[in-house]
Parts: C-alpha cells; structure tokens; sequence
C-alpha cells in the first residue's frame, strides 16, 4: 500500500492510447496506490473512456478546447492542489509502472524538500534504456537534430545533450527531466507558474523544468525505472498510414516548428545566459564519469571535449 499516495494525485492524458492499456495502468495505480486520486484527461474523445474512468475511479476529464498538453495539466493541477494533493504524477498511457514505482518516488521527495521535479529511469520494452533527460536546447541543436540527425548523432553532440556519459546510472541535477513520468511537488509548480500553455510538444516540460530551476531541484533518480512502450497509431493501424498520416505528420512538425519560435522568443535565441549557466551546472557534474569514459583519470586536467 502506498502510504503517503493519500496527498498525492496523478494525470493521464490519454491521446489515442487503446483502453486496453489505460485499463493496465489504471489497474496498476490502483492496485499499489489505493488513495491516489487519478484524473484521465480525455483529449482525442475517445468513446468509453468515462465509463472506463468509472470503473477505477478515476475522474473523467474531457477536453477538446485546445491543442497541446499544457492547459489540461494546468487545470487538472489546480483541481488536485484545491483537492489537498501535495504531489502531483504526469503520466503517460503508454507507461508501465512497477507496483512499488509511486510510493518510492514519493518517499524520496518527502526525505529531499529541496526537490521540484522527480524523474525515474525510463526503459522500452525490450530493456534498453531511453535516455530521456536533456540540456536546455537551443537553437543550433534542435536543427541538427531535426535536419542533421546522423552528424547530430556522429559528431557527439547528441550525446552531450542527452547527458549520456552519466550511464543514467547516478542520481542527478537534470536541466529538463522526461516529461512521460515526472513527479511534480505541487507547491514548488504553483510558485513558479505552473505550465506556459503557449508551449508544445515538450516545450511546456522545457520551460517549466528551467523556471523550476530558479527555486528547486530537477533530479534523475536511477533506482526507480519505469517502462515504456510506445506504438505508432500509424503502426497499429495501416489504414491511417496513408495521407492521414502524412498530414498528421506535417502539421506535428508546424506545431513544433510555431512552439520551438515562442520558447527562443521568450528565452532568446544564440544568447541565453541562465541556458548557459544551467547547462554548464549540468555538465560539470559529469566530469568524473566522462573522464572515466576518455580514459583520464579524476586526478587529471586533460579531458577531452
């Protein structure tokens, strides 16, 4: 049973996610969480998700009013904190969460006040872990990562951003956590905003987890790991593999295109000194481990960059 689960309150967006696998989480949380209260924000209107929502107790969201994640996180945040939850859990549908997973988080923030935002170890199903945390992006990085992926990938810049010479083994400091299962202090998150529902498609967590920064901690915690198991709609379903699909596909990249402008319009764009100073925090916690990596020993000044 999860004990301190009873301050505690979780949100699904549920997207185009069959009920199924909203039905595997739902019982999960229920299962290990039992005064959890979970709210499904139901975002693709999708018929008989409110009676699914019944079935768990869950509480039924409907929204429809607005593209992007942000608002709906916003309201259902508001409700829960007008409900008395202390911690608030972003989860998505395509999450698999051992029955331990939410009361071990939970515990680890009670025990670190100075924490915000709480991250776990995120894995496909297959095992292999998907390197999920990041430094604050800019500009350069996210063109070469859309239109240069493989010298993006070759030139190990992918890399750095994506922290991978911490192994993702370690508790640490993160610039921007996985927005796929984050664990939120509600207390920290109505200080500082809560979500710029002018934001898309991950921009929202980006910005958030840097406004964050200013008055808490953002930490990786390796000991807890999560799977996650996603399937493109277009996989599931040949049949919307065609035009549909195309134009799904295009008017996502508009979108992030619009949302990628607003965030470097709000944050700056080649010049962006707190970006720089969280990064370069970031980095510097690596040091150990990425001299490891190039063979320099801890003691040593040379270190490969």
């Amino acid at each position: 049973m999860c004990a301190t689960a009873a301050r505690a309150s979780c949100c699904i967006v549920c997207g185009a996610a069959p009920h199924d696998r909203i039905a595997r989480l739902l019982l999960s949380l229920t299962t290990a969480c039992p005064h959890l209260s979970v709210y499904l924000v139901d975002d693709a209107r999708q018929p008989g998700l409110a009676a699914l929502a019944g079935r768990y107790g869950a509480h039924y969201r409907p929204q429809s009013d607005s593209p992007g994640l942000a608002r709906a996180h916003n309201r259902v945040l508001s409700e829960a904190a007008g409900a008395g939850s202390a911690y608030h859990l972003l989860l998505g549908p395509d999450i698999g969460l051992p029955l331990d997973a939410v009361a071990r988080m939970i515990a680890y923030m009670e025990q670190h006040p100075d924490l915000g935002l709480l991250a776990p170890r995120v894995q496909g199903a297959d095992g292999r872990l998907q390197p999920l945390c990041s430094l604050l992006p800019g500009p350069v990085e996210l063109l070469l990562g859309r239109c240069f992926p493989l010298l993006h990938r070759s030139s190990g810049r992918l890399a750095r951003y994506q922290l991978h010479a911490s192994g993702y083994s370690r508790v640490m400091d993160v610039p921007v956590p996985p927005a796929c299962c984050l664990l939120m202090r509600v207390e920290t998150v109505l200080r500082v905003g809560m979500f710029d529902e002018r934001f898309l498609l991950r921009f929202d967590t980006v910005d958030l987890a840097r406004r964050t920064s200013r008055i808490a901690r953002t930490v990786f915690l390796p000991h807890v790991t999560v799977v996650r198991d996603a399937v493109r709609d277009a996989v599931r379903d040949p049949a919307r593999a065609g035009a549909r699909g195309w134009r799904m596909r295009a008017a996502s990249c508009w979108r992030r295109c619009v949302s990628a402008c607003r965030y470097f319009n709000k944050w700056g764009w080649l010049r962006d000194a707190e970006r720089d100073r969280i990064n370069a925090r970031a980095l510097r916690q690596l040091e150990p481990a990425r001299r490891r990596l190039d063979g320099v020993s801890p003691a040593g000044t040379d270190v490969a960059r």
